[in-house]
């Protein structure tokens, strides 16, 4: 191979890489969410990958720009890139926003219970796992699922934030938690739109086209 396609691959693999550890992440904010242990230490390492990683492949990038004259597929890869990793970093300092905000939810284990969060968080691993996939694979349909799980998941937030508002009106006593728990769910929301993102990103690094899930129809076609 040449230093070019070598530089690709390197590419490909960190993303990957960097797609994965904030998958890791997300699982360790539902957990704090669901009032599971957490490992503290972990979480501060993982972020730390995250970090080093999402600044390697600006380098990369910036280093295939100076030194290469990449054609046009593979200057929409390296675009989609550096739009990647940054969506993708997000997702990950936003799980570590939700896991510090899950400290300030007192009760929380009811809440999670009465408003059923445990169902959306179900979706928002799901989103993220596909996220991951949908780079891998570049499948269209995974990711036409990505927009209808995500619409999904904005319903149930809007539900959700509504039913909590409506609770804390009638029950002040859990007004403090209940603003933190919809700031919770505001970050998953935030997570599952940056997934969304990045399933624009791969769709217009296969296909040169730019989309919005806003306007995707169910088969697929912009």
């Amino acid at each position: 191979m040449t230093h070019f396609e070598i530089e690709l691959v390197k590419l490909r693999d960190i993303i990957t890489k960097i797609g994965v550890l904030a998958e890791t992440q997300v699982g360790e904010a539902v957990k704090a969410i669901l009032s599971e242990p957490i490992a503290g230490k972990e979480v501060k390492k993982t972020e730390h990958k995250i970090d080093k990683l999402d600044v390697k492949i600006e380098e990369i990038c910036q280093n295939i720009f100076a030194l290469h004259q990449p054609v046009a597929s593979d200057l929409r890869f390296i675009m989609s890139a550096m739009q990647m990793s940054n969506e993708i970093e997000r997702i990950g300092d936003l799980s570590i926003s939700i896991i510090k905000k899950t400290k300030s939810i007192k009760d929380k284990h009811d809440l999670i219970t009465k408003f059923d969060i445990e169902s959306l968080t179900y979706e928002i691993i799901q989103i993220v796992a596909k996220t991951n996939a949908c780079f891998v694979t570049k499948e269209e349909n995974t990711i036409g699922e990505i927009f209808i799980l995500n619409k999904s998941i904005q319903t149930k937030i809007d539900e959700t934030i509504h039913e909590i508002i409506s609770t804390m009106k009638s029950n002040s006593k859990v007004v403090v938690s209940g603003t933190n728990l919809v700031m919770v769910l505001k970050h998953l929301e935030r997570i599952s739109e940056h997934c969304t993102n990045v399933a624009e990103s791969v769709y217009f690094m296969v296909h040169a086209k730019i989309i919005k899930h806003e306007k995707l129809d169910l088969s697929g076609e912009a």
